[in-house]
């Protein structure tokens, strides 16, 4: 792909891929799961999980500022750890982490679709039009990143403005809706925090598509500085549209009826203000949104896992065709979204994604000091909420969904056997590690 001027992204392209993934995958596909989880909090959860996301934000900030890359997060973890186990296991988590992210984006944007038809999201249809966007974005992403910047500037904005109608249209027709009765009745105060706490998990998921601007590094006009300002106004953003909407979607629906139709929550809450137009409305809305979610994701991580083989960091991708690793990032996310349904795919893409965030708070504030110039103390914070938010979602699924639990621990227990055994392939007999990447550039 060219790498000229010409053809990089603007300030303006950058922020509208990450705010594309953010809106994409958050708003329309865990509304729901997050006021599950939290009650009558959940506009509160995405507030705290926006200023937590703030925090994490940091780090890959001052990681852009100094490393900008293609290679993202690999770029920073290599700098921190070094090349090896440890770096291909946690940037691998990322890339797995993305793409889920794609297909729970995907089963969205079927659950949404088939309620023009009032067909059920326990359709069969549902992974069928996963299926059938996933391959779009993935004719999209191999016309080049002019088609790509332009169709999520266009997107971007055509959503935060839907998006911000229904927010305003629905706290003007009920107001801001009450919190008199906190989280749900049959609650004690110690499992209703621990449910709030543990939806922080999901709001952060919503937010995480910021990292996607970390891979545009090769990608992006003056990434130096571009790169850092994409996920600071991304971030903010999308973290005024979801508390917004969260609003509006309380003040319309009781918690119940948010849970009932978790899935596609916004079609329903839009119905009391807009009445039928409203259901068609919102689908509509819902269908940019995912549409250009996927794109964008797609797009920076199938450049993740081509940093992550050009640092030897995984096998060669050498196939017959041009671009491989785009291939098999779609065709991953294919089979994710015919396996699982939305409510454990987010579960588990919390858990790589908040597990590898872990790891670059901690590989920054560790080995990076005097590489790079930032306040020590953010990071240790970003890892304190992380380690906390992560334990208590992991006690809620051990209660109520241990297979989450069990697929992803064997999920990163792959990944760190697999990555052990590739390293040593091209371990000399001194233990020397020839990965044939300066890793200073």
């Amino acid at each position: 792909m060219k790498k000229d001027s010409s053809n990089k992204l603007t300030l303006i392209g950058s922020i509208s891929l990450g705010t594309g993934v953010m809106i994409g995958a958050g708003i329309f596909a865990l509304m729901g799961q997050v006021a599950e989880l939290a009650g009558n909090l959940f506009p509160i959860a995405f507030l705290v999980g926006g200023i937590v996301t703030g925090l994490s934000a940091y780090s890959y900030v001052k990681f852009s500022n100094a490393y900008p890359s293609s290679g993202g997060v690999a770029k920073f973890l290599g700098k921190a750890y070094g090349p090896g186990t440890i770096t291909g296991t946690f940037s691998l988590l990322m890339y797995v982490s993305m793409v889920i992210a794609e297909s729970l984006v995907a089963r969205t944007f079927g659950s949404y679709t088939l309620r023009l038809f009032n067909v059920g999201d326990d359709s069969a249809l549902v992974p069928i039009l996963g299926v059938v966007l996933i391959a779009a974005a993935f004719i999209i992403n191999i016309s080049g990143n002019k088609i790509i910047g332009a169709s999520a500037t266009i997107t971007a904005i055509a959503k935060i403005l839907g998006i911000a109608l229904l927010a305003i249209a629905g706290l003007a027709a009920s107001g801001f809706p009450s919190f008199e009765n906190l989280g749900t009745a049959e609650s004690s105060d110690w499992s209703l925090m621990g449910g709030f706490i543990a939806a922080l998990a999901l709001s952060i998921l919503a937010y995480k598509g910021f990292t996607t601007i970390t891979n545009q590094g090769d990608d992006i006009v003056n990434p130096n500085k571009n790169v850092g300002r994409s996920i600071i106004f991304s971030v903010l953003i999308c973290m005024v549209i979801y508390v917004s909407l969260a609003l509006s979607v309380s003040a319309n629906l009781s918690i119940p009826d948010i849970i009932e139709a978790k899935n596609y929550s916004l079609a329903e809450a839009s119905q009391p203000v807009f009445g039928n137009m409203g259901l068609w409305f919102t689908v509509i809305l819902a269908i940019i949104a995912t549409v250009s979610g996927l794109i964008a994701s797609v797009f920076s991580a199938s450049r993740l896992l081509a940093m992550l083989s050009r640092m030897k960091q995984i096998p060669a991708l050498r196939f017959k065709f041009s671009n491989p690793s785009l291939l098999l990032t779609v065709s991953l996310a294919i089979i994710l979204t015919i396996l699982f349904d939305l409510t454990r795919i987010a579960a588990i893409g919390a858990i790589f994604y908040i597990v590898m965030d872990i790891a670059v708070h901690w590989g920054l504030f560790r080995f990076l000091r005097k590489e790079v110039s930032f306040n020590p103390l953010v990071p240790l914070l970003a890892l304190l909420f992380d380690t906390v938010i992560l334990i208590a979602f992991i006690i809620l699924k051990f209660n109520s969904d241990p297979l989450v639990l069990v697929v992803s621990f064997a999920g990163i227990l792959i990944v760190i056997v697999a990555e052990r055994l590739f390293m040593k392939t091209h371990t000399d007999s001194n233990g020397k590690m020839n990965m044939e990447m300066d890793m200073k550039d």
